[in-house]
Order: C-alpha cells, then structure tokens, then sequence
C-alpha cells in the first residue's frame, strides 16, 4: 500500500464484488473500478446497474482534493452507507455515478468471496484483503499523513 500513487489511481478490475446487507444482496459486480491510494486499502466502485437495493440520495456532501465534491447514499435502508462522484474532477471522470460502499457499514462485502474487513477510521472506506497491508491511515493518531 505504501507503493500505491498519490494522486489516486483509477483501474478496471474483474473481482468479484459482493456486498450484503440483512440477509440480501446489495451490490454484485465483475465490472467495479478499484481507485489505489497510498497509505489507504483499495476502494471499489459499482456501476449502478449492479446494484440491486434500494438507494436515496442524502443530504451529506464531502470534498476530496484529487476526485471532487462526493454525494452519499442511503443504502438498504443504511444511512450515509455508500458515495459517489456526480461530478468528478479531470482524470476521475470513469468514477462519474459509480457507487463505492464503506464495508464496515454492511453485514458483510467481499472480494473474490473473502470477507473484507473495514479500514480502520470512519471516514475513508477503504476494503481490506489478505492480499493488503498496512500500517494503514484512518485510524487513530493517523489523520496527518
């Protein structure tokens, strides 16, 4: 991770993306983006159309200084669950309207059907993997990295 570029960089990936909430599917996809970031575990985004459950756009809005103004999502009934770039910036424009979901929010996300645990922090989202590692920013004492 600590080899992964700043700024971000945006790939295709064929991973299997799967996230579940109360006993239902939320999202499945083999067509997610996966945006690499140093000091962060990989964050998937879902296009839309492979994401099954209900969603409600909310009222919350966040700035990142690489990718723009992100819109949140109520997902499953989940508030502030998922975001996403309406309006990405130049050089993030594949991001436009793709959902990516904070795995700690949900019963349970997985990548090629290996459980993912949550980057620590509630604020990046980031999907940690057995093939991921860290120290990794979002915890405590980390916010100035």
């Amino acid at each position: 991770m600590w080899d992964y570029p700043r700024p971000p960089r945006v790939e295709p990936t064929a991973r299997h993306i799967v996230v579940r909430h109360a006993g239902q599917v939320v999202a499945d996809t083999r067509r997610a983006l996966r945006v690499l970031e140093t000091s962060h575990p990989p964050v998937y985004y879902v296009p839309p159309a492979d994401v099954v459950a209900p969603r409600r756009r909310s009222q919350r809005q966040t700035f990142c200084e690489f990718k723009g103004v992100a819109t949140y999502w109520e997902v499953a009934g989940v508030a502030d669950a998922a975001w996403s770039y309406e309006d990405p910036t130049p050089g993030y424009e594949a991001l436009r309207g793709l959902l990516a979901f904070y795995p700690g929010r949900f019963d349970e996300c997985t990548v090629d059907g290996e459980r993912v645990t949550a980057q620590p922090g509630d604020f990046y989202g980031g999907w940690l993997t057995s093939d991921v590692t860290g120290p990794f920013k979002g915890g405590p004492g980390t916010r100035g990295w």
